[in-house]
């Protein structure tokens, strides 16, 4: 064991500071609008708030909750999952309460790769996917997702399949391209990992947040239940990040694997906004209508905006980011654009360059959050129009 850590401390240390850190911090010391770290500058709804008001102050979770997450919680993922999409999961033995989704990803890398398996993602990947890859030894495998559609080339998938290949990581709908994958792309991935006995971790915590279409599960195609690790989290649905509650859904022996390696990550965590979360998760359909319509107007109003400042827009079918290029301005690396766009305008934003394998793939784009207040979103358009004087 001694003698893999030098190897993986040299792995974990081409990561350092996420970007998110970095341009954050950026924002705060220029007074910038951030549209970079994908978080809402409001609270989500007043109801769920009070709920963890009322968990407070009734003791409830303000000691150790149960580790694999409280009752009421996991019966309330259970039925989030049975209404929505029709996939049953026992809320004793299929659910899973972990830190937000990055703990649950984390968790289920470790869980189920071993030192050499090889590990298929869609590039641009969330950073924190390559740093969970190497922890567990593993070789990420770059699909690389392509602009203007950012759709995945399934033979060009097929072709990346090795005798190592151990996993399928997906993240649908994705950030930061906006992609949603379709119900056939789906099912034509779902035959692969059947024909290669693989296993699929999908990311969906984006699922409420698909402007175009509908959101697909891949565990609800025949075949793909057992071999697949299904994630998600409260934060981005009902706009209270900070709370960190996320889930695994998955059958029995998936869900203890994971749960092995989550007790020691994290142990438990959130315990008065799980009582919350059970609460949100139970929300009219209303709830969810109306955040999709709202987002969608968001996305338009800084859309319609970034346009108009010079920038060519990839119109995102969902998540609350746009990915966008910069050589309309002449510009070719975005990364050296985003350093320099606070003190140019006032506006922070993030490069995907940095979540590409594939360098020349990603160079000139960069992406925007819209989960902002309107005013805030008119003002940074406002302030990027600059870039055009």
């Amino acid at each position: 064991m001694t003698q893999g850590r030098p190897a993986l401390n040299r792995r974990l240390a081409e990561f350092g500071t996420t970007i998110f850190a970095e341009m954050s911090a950026l924002a705060v010391r220029t007074d910038s609008i951030n549209l970079g770290q994908g978080f809402p500058d409001t609270d989500g709804p007043e109801e769920i708030r009070e709920a963890a008001v009322r968990a407070l102050r009734e003791g409830k979770g303000n000691q150790y909750p149960p580790g694999p997450g409280i009752p009421e919680l996991r019966s309330a993922i259970s039925e989030h999952q049975q209404r929505f999409y029709d996939l049953p999961f026992d809320p004793d033995t299929e659910v899973l309460v972990t830190a937000g989704a990055t703990e649950a990803i984390a968790a289920a890398m470790l869980a189920l790769l071993e030192p050499g398996d090889e590990v298929i993602a869609f590039e641009p990947f969330y950073d924190s996917y390559a740093a969970c890859i190497a922890m567990a030894g593993a070789k990420r495998v770059p699909l690389t997702l392509r602009a203007p559609s950012f759709r995945p080339d399934l033979d060009e998938l097929r072709a990346e399949i090795t005798p190592r290949t151990r996993l399928l990581l997906l993240n649908t709908p994705h950030n930061p391209t906006g992609m949603v994958l379709t119900a056939e792309e789906q099912s034509a991935i779902a035959s692969l990992a059947i024909e290669h006995d693989l296993l699929v971790v999908t990311d969906e915590v984006y699922e409420h947040l698909v402007l175009e279409g509908r959101h697909h599960p891949i565990a609800a195609l025949p075949g793909m239940r057992e071999r697949t690790v299904s994630i998600s989290s409260a934060g981005k649905t009902f706009s209270f990040t900070g709370w960190k509650v996320g889930w695994v859904t998955a059958n029995g022996p998936l869900v203890a694997a994971v749960r092995t390696a989550k007790q020691y990550l994290t142990y438990v965590s959130a315990g008065p906004f799980q009582y919350a979360i059970a609460e949100a998760l139970r929300l009219p359909d209303s709830y969810f209508d109306g955040f999709r319509a709202d987002l969608r107007h968001k996305r338009d109003l800084l859309g319609a905006g970034l346009r108009a400042a010079g920038f060519d827009v990839y119109q995102p079918q969902g998540t609350y980011f746009i990915t966008t290029d910069i050589t309309p301005f002449g510009e070719k690396d975005a990364y050296a654009f985003c350093r320099a766009l606070p003190e140019r305008c006032g506006v922070v934003a993030i490069p995907n360059s940095v979540f590409y394998d594939d360098l020349d793939a990603g160079r000139s784009q960069v992406r925007f959050t819209f989960c902002k207040r309107d005013d805030v979103l008119r003002e940074a358009a406002s302030r990027l129009r600059r870039l055009a004087s």
